[in-house]
């Protein structure tokens, strides 16, 4: 057993906080490779059984500015001929996947993501949804989820939105505090943000996700929780709380961003928990590290069932066989691997436009690489793992996992940890920091020389 009066000492929050991967998928992407290309690619689409749910992400990756926080592949644009040039593409990419796929599979999630997919005229959402009718056999529950900003929003356009079979809208928030805003180029009001959400409501879309970050420049804990005390006011019925990645050696954009006015880590720390507390107060349920969802919400349901799953847009109850990413850098899943298209949209589109695939890399699972992201995904999903279950039969690996074990169960975080001999948990206070320890089960960690944003 765990004593629940454990206390992180401020040296145990400065370890546990280490740089790791976010764990969206495993191997995480930098160790993605040449292995699965346009062919493989096209093989996994054509060996998909007939029965197979599939999850669409469709990625949008213009924006009409440039926020200086964001770490997505994004492009700025105030012109519509890009977005055009580059819709036309996307309607090319779904023909290549709908052709090789030849009608197998049923779609049960559809994924609107950016960028800023709010830019899309109504006429270009009515094309996508042709083209995606056309191409896939689509659930009649199926569940469509749009991302927004509200900057970009008109009433046309949120016809439109409906009219495509929304029934998710998420809104990034960040934060409402003016000094963080003008600091991050991201001028958003609570009143413009308030406006939008109810102009969603009225067009019948029953379920709103709000993304908060914490870490951001000038944040303090007062001014984090005076922020989720505005966003618990709109009702949403999910919220994200996501730690601010601050990765300029990644994103050039972000050294727009003065790192003497970011919070530390023990900030970092301590915003976090109490907007997490704030949060759960409210009558939210905890999903994972950092979702929060009604108890009515099938998120809440997926956690408390065992059901959630973790995919490149974090936790979800989506559970579908496939994810196929379509765009300029998605990502898509398969059982057989991960592939990845070419992020510049110039060549994505020349690809596509030219009749090949658009892949750029991917990975080819292992056996061992499934035990193991099986083993990750149950540690961050559920905060415990059945170590016999992950090595599923295969004594080498069950000697691997049984090292990793004892090496965190004799490290100085040991108080936070359970080992039965079977089952290998975390306790409470160790939950937001669960990537860490994920890491220990990472093969590949040790190898790579990428660099990543803190686990807090």
């Amino acid at each position: 057993m765990i004593a629940s009066d454990v206390t992180l000492s401020q040296d145990t929050v400065m370890r546990l906080s280490k740089p790791v991967p976010r764990y969206t998928s495993y191997p995480s992407t930098p160790h993605f490779n040449n292995d699965a290309d346009g062919e493989s690619y096209g093989n996994w689409l054509s060996e998909l059984n007939e029965a197979a749910t599939l999850s669409l992400y469709l990625h949008i990756p213009f924006c009409d500015r440039l926020c200086w926080f964001c770490a997505c592949h994004t492009k700025h644009t105030l012109k519509y001929a890009p977005i055009r040039k580059y819709l036309t593409a996307l309607l090319a990419e779904i023909r290549w996947v709908s052709e090789k796929l030849g009608g197998k599979g049923k779609v049960t999630s559809i994924h609107l993501g950016g960028g800023s997919p709010s830019l899309l005229k109504p006429e270009d959402l009515e094309e996508l949804r042709v083209a995606l009718q056309s191409g896939f056999r689509i659930d009649p529950d199926v569940e469509v989820s749009i991302e927004m900003d509200p900057n970009d929003l008109t009433g046309e356009q949120l016809d439109g939105m409906a009219a495509f079979g929304m029934t998710r809208a998420s809104f990034g928030i960040q934060d409402f505090n003016p000094q963080v805003q003008a600091t991050i180029n991201r001028i958003q009001t609570f009143e413009q943000t308030a406006n939008c959400i109810h102009a969603v409501r009225e067009r019948g879309i029953g379920s709103i996700n709000l993304d908060v970050l914490y870490g951001l420049p000038h944040q303090t804990t007062e001014t984090v929780l005076d922020t989720v005390a505005q966003v618990l006011s709109l009702a949403p019925d999910r919220i994200a709380l996501f730690g601010y990645a601050h990765v300029p050696w990644m994103k050039k954009h972000q050294t727009m961003i003065e790192e003497r006015v970011l919070p530390g880590v023990l900030e970092r720390f301590e915003q976090q928990a109490a907007a997490a507390r704030l949060i759960s107060r409210s009558g939210y349920e905890s999903v994972g590290f950092d979702h929060f969802a009604r108890p009515h919400d099938k998120l809440a349901l997926a956690a408390r069932t065992g059901k959630l799953r973790r995919n490149f847009q974090g936790y979800t109850d989506d559970r579908a066989s496939a994810l196929i990413g379509l765009g300029a850098s998605a990502i898509g899943r398969f059982p057989q691997g991960y592939v990845q298209n070419v992020t510049a949209t110039s060549v994505y589109e020349a690809q596509v436009l030219g009749g090949r695939a658009a892949t750029s890399k991917g990975h080819c699972l292992s056996t061992e690489d499934l035990r193991r992201a099986w083993l990750i995904e149950e540690l961050l999903c559920r905060f415990q793992v059945d170590i016999d279950a992950a090595a599923d039969g295969n004594p080498d690996l069950l000697r691997a996992f049984l090292r990793d074990i004892d090496v965190l169960t004799n490290s100085e975080a040991r108080t936070l940890l359970s080992w039965n001999g079977k089952t290998f948990g975390l306790a409470e206070q160790a939950r937001p920091f669960v990537r860490h320890f994920a890491a220990a089960f990472d093969s590949y960690l040790a190898r790579q020389t990428s660099r990543h944003s803190s686990a807090i």
